[in-house]
C-alpha cells in the first residue's frame, strides 16, 4: 500500500502555483485526485493516486510525502490525523515493573503514543473522518492485553502522572515559590523525594527565577510525587549535568519496580542506563511513524545506531554512526588562536575562576562539567557580553555565539530572521550546502518562529550561529531538545564547518556522546554549584574525559559490538577496575 501526506505545516498553497494539482498524471487525465479545499489546503485521494511521486519532487516546498508501506501494516494503524495527515502504526508494550525505553526522532509520534496511552487523546484507528468512542477502541483491541488496558483507564481505574518535555514553560503556568506549587500536590512522600533529589534549598526560590535544569528538576519531581500507576516521562535529562541524570535515573528506576514507567530520552547513554527494554519508533518525520517490537535496551540502541532493526528487517537510516575507541591525536603545530589568563568574576553568591587557556585555530573544544559552575558565564565573557573582574582574553577575532536559552522575534519566519541577521552570507553558496541543506531548513523556511518546536528552534539557532562570518563559533548546549539522530547530525555538521573554513569552535553539552563525537579537546568545570566554579584545559580528550568523570565519579565500559560507551552499574566490577587504572573512559 502507499500512503499521501501533506505537511501542513509546510504547505503554503497561496504562494505557489498548485504545481501538486498540475503536474499529477491522473488529474490531467480527468480524475479528481488532488483538490484545494475552502481551507486552502490540497487533499490527495489515496485511491486515486497512482503513487508515482512526481508531486513529490515538484512541491515547492517539499510539503507531500508519497510512501510505499507494507501492506501489514494497515491493520496496526492506531490513529491518524485527518486524510493525508501524520498516522501511527502500533503501540508500546503494557508490561509492568519494567521501566521501558522509547528511541526514534522528533515527528515520528513520540508525544502522540504518550497521549493514547495517557488517556488524553483517544485513538480513531484510522478513521478520521468521525469521532472514534471509547467503548470502539475498547473493541477494537478485545482479546489482547490493550483491551484490558483502555477498559481500565477509561473507567477512571488507572491514574496517570506524565512530565512534559517542554519545562520552560512552567514560569508561564505557575506563579510565586516553589513551595507554593508543590503544595497543591497531595502525597505522602513530599520529603523523601525532595531529599532524594537534592531540592529543599530549592523550596523557597521563586518559579520564575529557576534555571532550566532547577524547572527540570521540579518537573520530575512533581511527576513522581503524585500517586499513580503509571508513570510518563518525557526528556528528563534537558537542562540537567551527567550526574543530576544518573541521579535522577536511579530515582525513576526505583519507581519503576513498583509501577509502570515510560521514558522518552534521546541521551543514549541515559537511556541505556535507566531503561531495560526499549521501542524504536521509525518511519519519515511528520508523516508516519511505526512503533517496533519490544527490544532489549543494548541491542535496540545498537539496532538504532546501525540503522537496521535485524527482527523486522527494516533499514530506519542509511548511514550507521561510529565510535572510537582511542581519543583523537593532537597537532602540536596548531596556531593559537584566542588566549586568556587567569579569568575571575564574582557575583554576590557565586564566585568563578578559570585558569589561563587558549584555543587553537581548526580546534572543536569540548567544554564539560556540572550546573551552576561557570560554563555559561566563561562563554559569555569570551563572547563580550560578560566583563572578568580580573584577567583578560587576548586575541582580535570576530565572535559568533548560540546561547543557552534562544529568544528570537515571535512573528518573523525561520527565511526572514536568517535573511535578516546573515546578510550576503545568507546567499553563500557554502551557507546553503553546508548548514541549510544538511540541517534541512527549507522545511521550515516560511514558518512563524513562534511556531517552531523546541529542536527546531535550536536548529534555527545553530544555522544562525554558523552562519556569521566569525573567527570562533560559541555554541551553549547544542543538542537541548535534539532528538538522538539529529544530534549525530549537528555533530557531523559542526565539525565538518570547522575543518572546512579552517575556524574555531567552543561547545559547551551535557551529553557525552555528543561531545565524544564532536570534540578535539576537553575543558573541565568542577566546584560546589552555585556557590563556586573552576575551569582548567583544554586538555587532551582521555586526559579531559578522566578528569572530568573521576570528579563525577562515573565510569564508561564500551559495547563490543558498536564501541559506544555504556555507563558502568556503580561498584560494579568494570567500575572498580577501571576506577583503579584510571581509566575512566577511553579502555
Amino acid at each position: 500500500m502507499h500512503i499521501a501526506v501533506i505537511i501542513e505545516d509546510q504547505c503554503h498553497p497561496k504562494n505557489c502555483n498548485h504545481e501538486c494539482q498540475f503536474y499529477c498524471p491522473p488529474q490531467r487525465m480527468g480524475e479528481k485526485v488532488v483538490e484545494f479545499q475552502e481551507s486552502g489546503f490540497p487533499t490527495i485521494s489515496e485511491e486515486l493516486c497512482i503513487g508515482c511521486g512526481i508531486c513529490v519532487h515538484k512541491c515547492p516546498y517539499e510539503a507531500i510525502r508519497i510512501i510505499n508501506l507494507p501492506e501489514e501494516l494497515k491493520e496496526d494503524i492506531v490513529h491518524q490525523y485527518s486524510e493525508n495527515g501524520f498516522r501511527i502504526y502500533r503501540l508500546p508494550s503494557i508490561k509492568k515493573g519494567v521501566p521501558i525505553g522509547i528511541l526514534g526522532q522528533n515527528g515520528l509520534g513520540k508525544s502522540t503514543t504518550i497521549n493514547i496511552l495517557s488517556g488524553f487523546l483517544i485513538p480513531n484507528l484510522g478513521h478520521w473522518e468521525r469521532k472514534v468512542e471509547k467503548d470502539e477502541v475498547i473493541d477494537h483491541f478485545r482479546g489482547s492485553i490493550y483491551g484490558d488496558y483502555f477498559k481500565e483507564l477509561y473507567s477512571g481505574k488507572i491514574k496517570i502522572s506524565t512530565k512534559p518535555q517542554y519545562v520552560d514553560i512552567i514560569p508561564r503556568l505557575y506563579s510565586g515559590s516553589v513551595k507554593s506549587l508543590l503544595d497543591k500536590i497531595e502525597s505522602n512522600k513530599k520529603d523523601e523525594i525532595l531529599e532524594l533529589l537534592n531540592m529543599k534549598k530549592l523550596l523557597d526560590r521563586d518559579i520564575k527565577n529557576l534555571s532550566g535544569g532547577e524547572l527540570q528538576s521540579l518537573s520530575i519531581a512533581t511527576t513522581i510525587m503524585k500517586d499513580a500507576d503509571i508513570y510518563f516521562f518525557d526528556e528528563p535529562s534537558s537542562y540537567l549535568d551527567i550526574k543530576q541524570r544518573l541521579e535522577f535515573a536511579k530515582v525513576i528506576r526505583e519507581l519503576a519496580e513498583k509501577k509502570q514507567v515510560y521514558v522518552v530520552e534521546h541521551d543514549l547513554a541515559i537511556l541505556d542506563f535507566l531503561t531495560d527494554e526499549i521501542h524504536i519508533l521509525y518511519g519519515s518525520e511528520s508523516a508516519y511513524g511505526v512503533v517496533s517490537n519490544l527490544l532489549s535496551t543494548r541491542h535496540g540502541i545498537n539496532s538504532y545506531l546501525t540503522g537496521f532493526i535485524k527482527e523486522e528487517n527494516v533499514r530506519i537510516r542509511d548511514w550507521k554512526v561510529q565510535f572510537f575507541v582511542h581519543p583523537p591525536a593532537i597537532d602540536k603545530n596548531i596556531i593559537p588562536l584566542v588566549e586568556w589568563s587567569d579569568i575571575e568574576k564574582n557575583y554576590e553568591n557565586f564566585k568563578m575562576k578559570v585558569y589561563g587557556g587558549k584555543l587553537a585555530k581548526s580546534e572543536v573544544v569540548g567544554v564539560v562539567g556540572p550546573n551552576a559552575t561557570g560554563k555559561t558565564t566563561f562563554v559569555k565573557i569570551l563572547a563580550g557580553e560578560e566583563l572578568p573582574d580580573s584577567g583578560n582574553v587576548m586575541g582580535n577575532v570576530k565572535i559568533s555565539y548560540k546561547p543557552q536559552y534562544i529568544r528570537f522575534d515571535e512573528n518573523l519566519t525561520v527565511n526572514d530572521l536568517l535573511e535578516n541577521n546573515l546578510k550576503e552570507m545568507f546567499n553563500d553558496q557554502f551557507f546553503k550546502t553546508e548548514i541549510w541543506e544538511p540541517l534541512n531548513i527549507k522545511i521550515i523556511q516560511e514558518t512563524k518562529i513562534g511556531d517552531l518546536s523546541g529542536g527546531e528552534l535550536q536548529v534555527v539557532a545553530i544555522s544562525l550561529c554558523l552562519g556569521k562570518n566569525a573567527d570562533v563559533y560559541l555554541l551553549d548546549e547544542p543538542s537541548a531538545y535534539l532528538d538522538s539522530a539529529k544530534r549525530i547530525t549537528v555533530s557531523k555538521i559542526i565539525r565538518r564547518f570547522i575543518e572546512k573554513t579552517k575556524k574555531t569552535a567552543l561547545v559547551v553539552d551535557h551529553d557525552v556522546y555528543f561531545i565524544d563525537l564532536i570534540s578535539d579537546s576537553l575543558m573541565v568545570f568542577e566546584g560546589q554549584p552555585g556557590v563556586s566554579g573552576q575551569g582548567s584545559g583544554p586538555y587532551s580528550m582521555r586526559e579531559g574525559m578522566n578528569k572530568f568523570l573521576k570528579y563525577v565519579g562515573i565510569t564508561f565500559r564500551r559495547d563490543e559490538n558498536t564501541k559506544r560507551p555504556r555507563i558502568n552499574k556503580p561498584n560494579s566490577y568494570n567500575d572498580r577496575e577501571q576506577k583503579i587504572k584510571g581509566e575512566y573512559y577511553y579502555l
